[in-house]
């Protein structure tokens, strides 16, 4: 599954306020080393750099396009095309940071503890994930899959997405390797430009791509018109043409 980087950052502002939370509650005064896993197209890795302005500041992602991207936005930087599940770097690392890219890779209970070990003492994982499988945008997704022509095609796409575990679990598995785990879960409300529309557009940059990717141009236009129409029902638009759209995000900030 290839990404756009002009689609995703078609709403920058929003998908960027996350990550601004998630740093900033990183309690790692000062860093050296500090990388961005899975940095998309760098508006993630911009933030972390600002916080951490004396730190050699690296970004990963597996998808061309994003390091494209990347590269153009902070030519300053480094940034390498890598496979966060493969990546041999062994630290250490002062901040390692993960924002909206795990709910895409599996295997949370070998992940997750194998990043820490690659942090320095006093180091912090801080990872922000879309926790919103169960959320209508999605529900709807899955159901517009399963009515129409393209079934056949997307009957395995909703397994692209790793469903999180509980908080808890998340707080289990880390606490034995950690000093300090901070866990929480936060709904934003996204005022988004153009009626159902917009959501369509939202999700085109992320939630929709594995549903559309097995799709021929004819198929994606029949399948987006059908959702659109499915989301008009649960999102009318505002006398202004907004919508809200409801987006709950679990952070977790895991201090070695």
């Amino acid at each position: 599954m290839t990404w756009s980087a002009s689609q995703y950052v078609q709403f920058e502002d929003e998908r960027t306020r996350p990550v601004r939370d998630l740093v900033g509650a990183i309690p790692t005064a000062s860093a050296r080393r500090v990388v961005d896993v899975g940095c998309g197209p760098a508006n993630s890795t911009e933030v972390l750099a600002a916080r951490y302005t004396e730190a050699e500041v690296t970004g990963l992602d597996s998808d061309a396009d994003m390091i494209a991207a990347a590269r153009k936005r902070l030519p300053d930087l480094h940034f390498d095309i890598a496979d966060v599940t493969q990546w041999a770097d062994a630290g250490p690392w002062d901040v390692i940071l993960a924002n909206a890219v795990f709910q895409w890779v599996p295997d949370h209970a070998r992940l997750f503890p194998s990043l820490v070990s690659k942090l320095a003492p006093g180091g912090s994982l801080a990872v922000q994930m879309p926790d919103n499988l169960n959320e209508p945008p999605h529900q709807l997704m899955r159901e517009t899959a399963l009515n129409g022509p393209w079934a056949g095609k997307l009957a395995t796409a909703a397994e692209a997405r790793t469903p999180l575990a509980t908080e808890r679990w998340y707080y289990e598995l880390l606490k034995p390797h950690c000093t300090r785990v901070d866990i929480w879960r936060t709904i934003y409300q996204h005022p988004l430009k153009g009626g159902p529309a917009a959501i369509v557009e939202w999700f085109k940059g992320s939630g929709l791509r594995p549903f559309l990717a097995p799709l021929s141009e004819a198929e994606k236009a029949d399948y987006l018109k059908q959702y659109e129409a499915a989301l008009a029902k649960v999102f009318p638009a505002m006398p202004d043409g907004t919508v809200l759209l409801p987006f709950p995000r679990v952070f977790i900030v895991a201090t070695r």
